[in-house]
């Protein structure tokens, strides 16, 4: 049965009306996989009822209690571990993703709740605590992920990755160092993901190649990460869909999504029911009165979990310096419409986030509003734009949407062109655009050209470099009021704090002035400073009914990652990049004669990077004599070892050239043997 209602999900050829129900939208695997759908009712997870006992019968009961041996406490540990990892809500569905056009069976995983707190310590008075360890997205942007463990079973919420900083010269990504997770791999019960943006699904691959453990996220999100499966060419990954509002059962935890608005479509936010109590992550979130696709967050749901009692707070800090309240993203729909209709004549271009589906959808809703047609531009844009017309995120009725080989059979007025490139990437379509090395668009004047977003901290002068390049070829460059973010400000974050009332505050994702601030912003609505925890990756934090602490450290230094390579790259090499960005090289080639060590050729010196030789040849002659005069003077003491006679011309060049130009080139001494 399970098998009859999964269907194989067809590569889009043309965009054209999107599926009237979501639910109704199978989604995409690896390769030629399948993902199931939800299928049966969502069962709430069965609440054990307090009973009142009077002192008499406490007393009774743990004196029985105590009579029992260790050997059988130690068979219930067991059972009881073996039991956890089997336990799974009817809420998911779990099906394998295969590549290479192998279909692998989907299955649909039944079980009843395992009861996990039976018999486990009852009546002690501390209850077990939760570990959290944060390997990354404190004290910076992106690369979120924290590990959670309560006595033998540990969660994952969130593998994501982080985008290289001006520092970081020829690094694609950087991802969490996997190290401690590997270590405890047998442990780990599952992956729960809050949405589909790459800082949070973005290692994903990486880690999946070392662990084989299943992932769990709502339709869309899982969609994104089944692509991102393809792309790496992995086998079988157990993808779990799931919905906003079910439970999943990981061993003793209880992880319940919760939905929140964001500026991706199905994102959550998590409740981890734990015998230490109930741990609130909010992940990314904005609360938005009339968002483009879905409803607003349930916050009612938290306004719940905040009567019954909270634990611990993880809330998302990136806008906490802001006041006031994010705007809706509708008001960007009413920004584009104003611009399309002052701009009627001209071709325009939108640049903005590939993951941004609602964005999208708005500029869609404005093209179709004027009469244009909507071609998407760039390989991420494309990949996750098709995903979200396949699974009904988008609605992009009439055949609006066409391929970019059609765009000459347009005029300029019927044309709206969506692009990645917001940020200033290099290789992006947009400033190839600018650059004029775009195959296919050419900017022409009379242009208008849309930034949909705001620049993140670090890419202003790209940003920046790309808006002057399209203002010079003629274009109408617009960069204002055309975005919303997708973040809470600090009045969101006060409501949050009003509907959860937690113990303890835990500032997630943010940078340190992020935490910060957050933590003082706990403190302003009635939390005690000490019950606010500021952290940094790598350290540990222990949860417990009366305390939250940092008891320990784990090494969470950033793996990047450069083509192929993982982790092959570290801080000597970075330095060496920078060092030859910044200076150059020289090269030193000579041969010498096997045995006596005579000179036979060269020395021979080439620059690359430091100076244009033509153009500088008095100063080559002059590093040619001191290379001379070096190698007199070793041979002089009857010296012949490759290693001393290369630090004596490294030496002698780096203080000669220092002195003649006031710069450090690196310089590299090549010895050949006849």
């Amino acid at each position: 049965m399970a098998e009859k209602r999964i269907r194989k999900m067809t590569k889009l050829t043309s965009l054209g009306d999107a599926p009237a129900k979501q639910q109704d939208q199978p989604l995409s695997g690896a390769g030629e996989s399948f993902i199931g759908k939800i299928s049966g009712p969502i069962e709430k997870p069965v609440r054990r009822q307090k009973t009142r006992r009077t002192e008499n019968a406490q007393v009774k009961e743990e004196a029985a209690q105590q009579t029992v041996s260790e050997t059988k406490e130690t068979k219930l540990k067991r059972t009881r571990t073996a039991q956890n990892t089997d336990a799974h809500k009817k809420t998911t569905k779990t099906v394998k993703s295969a590549p290479n056009g192998e279909k692998a069976p989907a299955k649909t995983t039944k079980s009843t709740q395992t009861k996990n707190n039976k018999g486990r310590g009852r009546h002690t008075k501390q209850k077990p605590s939760v570990r959290a360890y944060f390997l990354g997205g404190l004290n910076e942007i992106g690369k979120n992920f924290t590990l959670f463990e309560c006595e033998n079973d540990m969660i994952i919420v969130d593998c994501g990755l982080a985008f290289p900083d001006e520092e970081m010269p020829g690094i694609d990504a950087v991802i969490p160092d996997f190290t401690f997770v590997e270590k405890n791999k047998d442990r780990i019960r599952g992956i729960v993901i809050t949405h589909g943006h790459e800082d949070h699904i973005g290692s994903l691959p990486y880690l999946l190649k070392k662990i084989n453990v299943p992932v769990y996220g709502t339709a869309l999100t899982v969609a994104l990460i089944a692509n991102k499966i393809k792309e790496h060419n992995l086998g079988y990954v157990k993808l779990n869909v799931t919905t906003a509002g079910s439970h999943i059962q990981l061993g003793c935890f209880d992880v319940e999504l919760i939905h929140v608005n964001h500026s991706i479509s199905d994102a959550v936010g998590l409740a981890l029911h734990t015998p230490a109590g109930v741990i609130v992550h909010t992940g990314d979130f904005k609360i938005d009165y009339t968002p483009v696709f879905g409803e607003p967050a349930d916050l009612e749901r938290f306004a719940e979990l905040g009567k019954k009692g909270v634990l611990a707070l993880m809330a998302d800090s990136t806008n906490v310096l802001k006041p006031g309240f994010t705007m809706s993203e509708r008001t960007v729909g009413k920004t584009f419409d104003t611009i399309f209709d002052e701009n009627e004549k001209s071709r325009i271009i939108v640049a903005t986030f590939a993951s941004n589906v609602d964005r999208v959808q708005q500029i869609i809703n404005s093209a179709r509003k004027h009469g244009r047609k909507v071609i998407v531009e760039g390989r991420s844009m494309v990949n996750i734009i098709n995903t979200a017309v396949e699974l009904g995120y988008i609605q992009a009725p009439d055949n609006i949407i066409i391929s970019i080989e059609e765009m000459k059979n347009y005029s300029d007025e019927q044309i709206v062109l969506v692009t990645t490139g917001s940020q200033g990437e290099a290789m992006a379509a947009l400033s190839r655009i600018a650059a004029s090395i775009h195959r296919k668009v050419t900017i022409k004047p009379g242009d208008t050209v849309i930034f949909s977003s705001n620049p993140i901290p670090g890419n202003e002068k790209s940003v920046s470099k790309v808006i002057n390049e399209l203002s010079m070829k003629g274009a109408k460059v617009i960069f204002q009021d055309a975005h919303v973010s997708g973040h809470a400000c600090q009045e969101e974050l006060k409501l949050i704090y009003s509907l959860v009332r937690p113990k303890f505050a835990i500032p997630v994702h943010g940078e340190y002035r992020h935490l910060l601030r957050h933590g003082e912003l706990a403190q302003e609505m009635g939390i005690s400073k000490e019950n606010v925890v500021i952290m940094k990756s790598g350290n540990v934090l222990e949860l417990k009914e009366d305390s939250a602490k940092i008891v320990g450290e784990v090494q969470a230094q950033g793996i990047m990652v450069d083509g192929l390579g993982v982790g092959d790259v570290g801080n000597i090499v970075l330095r060496d990049r920078q060092h030859l960005s910044e200076n150059g090289l020289l090269v030193v080639v000579l041969t010498m004669e096997r045995g006596s060590g005579q000179v036979l050729a060269g020395p021979d010196i080439v620059s690359r990077g430091f100076v244009y030789v033509r153009e500088a040849e008095n100063l080559m002659d002059e590093c040619l004599e001191i290379v001379n005069i070096a190698l007199e003077r070793l041979f002089d003491r009857g010296i012949t070892d490759w290693g001393k006679i290369k630090s004596e011309i490294k030496d002698s060049l780096n203080d000669f050239l220092w002195k003649k130009t006031k710069r450090n080139p690196m310089i590299l001494p090549i010895i050949m043997e006849v």
